[in-house]
């Protein structure tokens, strides 16, 4: 009979799982169809640079909370494209357009953010006010606004901190940032929750219906 020995200082279980191997999951952006790698897109995605997908751990602690429609927005102060310190509280008695997007000058935000300046004229008259939020600092923001001659507030959210309060839901098992839009009413209530990563210029369409139909 066949016979094997084990080092001396390990026990058969501690072997066997030294040696288990870890799966990993990666996403090669030259896998996706072309029209999805131009509207993916919240993350500047390369060819060379595979995409590590988070622990669960850390995609279930990213969200903090949930906010709902019917829900009482959650306060917050951030700084502007111009450095300037805003509150949300600053809108009150109107209608404010929310909308957390990925990052600045990928192609799928950048599409987002000109429709809405396309559609700006329709909001105002509809007395709404636009505001846009993600995690890149003031000086991006500003380059950002500028040339694309945005007409409204570009928000810096550094570490994501309202993001999370928010529990915007990211996509792609955690690794992009999600791409949602809230309508609040004049009183800070939110009415109306969208989520839709892939269609950016949909957030426009199903805002300005909800607004117009208010």
């Amino acid at each position: 009979m066949a016979s094997f020995s084990l080092p001396t200082n390990q026990t058969l279980p501690s072997l066997l799982h030294s040696h288990t191997p870890k799966a990993t999951l990666t996403l090669n952006p030259s896998l996706l169809p072309k029209s999805s790698q131009s509207q993916f897109l919240g993350l500047k995605l390369s060819n060379s640079s595979p995409l590590s997908v988070p622990s669960s751990s850390y995609v279930k602690g990213s969200i903090v909370a949930k906010i709902k429609e019917g829900s009482l927005a959650p306060a917050f102060t951030l700084k502007d494209q111009d450095g300037k310190t805003v509150s949300l509280s600053k809108f009150k008695g109107k209608p404010v357009v929310l909308y957390f997007y990925p990052a600045d000058e990928t192609p799928g935000c950048t599409k987002q953010a000109c429709a809405f300046r396309d559609s700006y004229e329709k909001f105002k008259k509809a007395g709404a006010e636009v505001i846009g939020i993600s995690g890149d600092d003031p000086s991006s923001h500003k380059a950002f606004k500028q040339k694309y001659k945005l007409p409204f507030t570009l928000l810096s959210d550094e570490g994501n901190k309202v993001r999370k309060e928010w529990g915007v839901p990211a996509d792609l098992f955690g690794a992009l940032p999600g791409r949602q839009t809230y309508v609040l009413d004049k009183n800070g209530v939110v009415r109306l929750v969208y989520n839709n990563q892939f269609q950016p210029e949909k957030h426009i369409d199903e805002t300005l219906k909800f607004l117009q139909s208010a």
